[in-house]
């Protein structure tokens, strides 16, 4: 029997796996960076329907608020949404197979491994003590995870550039 949260859960599932393969199969990158704000829309929902509000309102708040829209800022600014890019899949098809079972086996290897029946009793906690774990046991994962988006926010700047402006430069 499905109850409501079963169901919430299927359809935000949905959501974040839809919206990741939109992301990375569109050709129009500004159809590309909307289906990315549904996937992080979906991504905070589970969060919020699996008990975590602080971590939804943290996704809403910086991915789905901030992060997507200085993609799309970046888009714009760059004019790259005019032009419709080549399909991304050409030379690293072999490669991408390899990490995505490598990727599938280390989350079936981790979901055999966890005991769910301790993993569903609830941890209370407070903002107070998440932002003292963040700040000191976790400072160097969040400053790594900054990395990161600043490496990702660079990326898409050099995957929206028109070849044109290359060869003005040059």
């Amino acid at each position: 029997a499905l109850d409501i949260s079963s169901v919430l859960f299927f359809l935000l599932a949905i959501g974040v796996v839809g919206g990741g393969l939109a992301v990375v199969t569109l050709r129009n990158i500004i159809h590309s960076a909307i289906a990315m704000m549904v996937c992080f829309g979906s991504l905070a929902g589970m969060y919020a329907l699996l008990g975590a509000p602080i971590v939804a309102a943290a996704q809403v708040l910086i991915y789905l608020g901030a992060i997507s829209v200085l993609i799309l800022f970046a888009i714009m600014l760059t004019h790259a949404g005019d032009a419709n890019l080549p399909a991304p899949f050409h030379r690293q098809g072999p490669i991408a197979v390899v990490v995505a079972l490598a990727t599938f086996g280390l989350v079936t290897w981790a979901v055999v491994q966890t005991d769910w029946q301790l993993a569903a009793e609830a941890v209370g906690t407070s903002v107070e003590r998440i932002a003292e774990a963040l700040f000191t046991e976790f400072a160097l994962p969040f400053e790594i995870i900054s990395l990161l988006l600043l490496v990702a926010i660079i990326g898409a700047i050099y995957l929206a550039r028109r070849p044109e402006e290359d060869e003005r430069a040059g």
